[in-house]
């Protein structure tokens, strides 16, 4: 089975694509899905996270994700502790869904994941896609997507690593710049290549 490392940026596009290779036929594995259902009531992580910040982060019984994370990006050290207790939990599901997939006999899985090369998982991948745009217009879509202000959009965009540094380190880069229909050519002509390769 060929494993994609799918990544980019707040607002490059990278669902979008993941979208595109779901429709194409792969098995995608969502790094954020998994980070979302990690703090879900009965998790480990949701008592430590409650322990900490108390039951003020709760909304309806659930922890308030986005509370949590305006808490989070405004700590170094929340945001360290945060990772330290949820990173184990995501890496060992997403390699239990790898291994779901290969068993399942997908030819290709996605495994999708914002921070991929921050978290050294490129390793777990046969290649790595990143989903490039450029910073104004990762600037204007996450303003208009979020309703952020442009100070807010520019602190969120620069607590990532930047995209054009992200794309040096790719095997493949999807300009996702212009429109839906030249991204997504862009992605089957990659796709179809991969599919080639799994076939000799």
């Amino acid at each position: 089975m060929y494993i994609i490392g799918l990544t980019g940026g707040i607002a490059s596009g990278k669902s979008t694509v993941s979208r595109m290779l779901t429709e194409l036929g792969a098995y995608i594995v969502d790094a954020d899905k998994i980070a979302h259902d990690a703090i879900l009531p009965g998790k480990p992580a949701f008592e430590a996270i409650t322990q900490r910040l108390g039951r003020d982060i709760l909304s309806g019984g659930k922890i308030n994700r986005e509370k949590l994370g305006q808490l989070v990006f405004d700590s170094v050290d929340l945001r360290a502790w945060l990772e330290e207790i949820t990173h184990p939990y995501i890496r060992r599901e997403a390699q239990r869904q790898l291994a779901e997939a290969k068993e399942q006999e997908y030819d290709v899985a996605v495994l999708d994941v914002p921070l991929l090369f921050e978290v050294k998982w490129e390793t777990m991948a046969d290649e790595v896609w990143v989903v490039y745009v450029l910073p104004e217009v990762q600037l204007d879509r996450l303003m208009a997507r979020s309703h952020l202000s442009k100070k807010e959009a520019l602190a969120r965009i620069q607590a990532q690593r930047k995209l054009a540094d992200k794309a040096k380190l790719a095997q493949v880069v999807i300009d996702n710049n212009r429109d839906t229909e030249t991204t997504a050519a862009q992605v089957l002509q990659a796709w179809c290549r991969i599919r080639q390769q799994t076939k000799n």
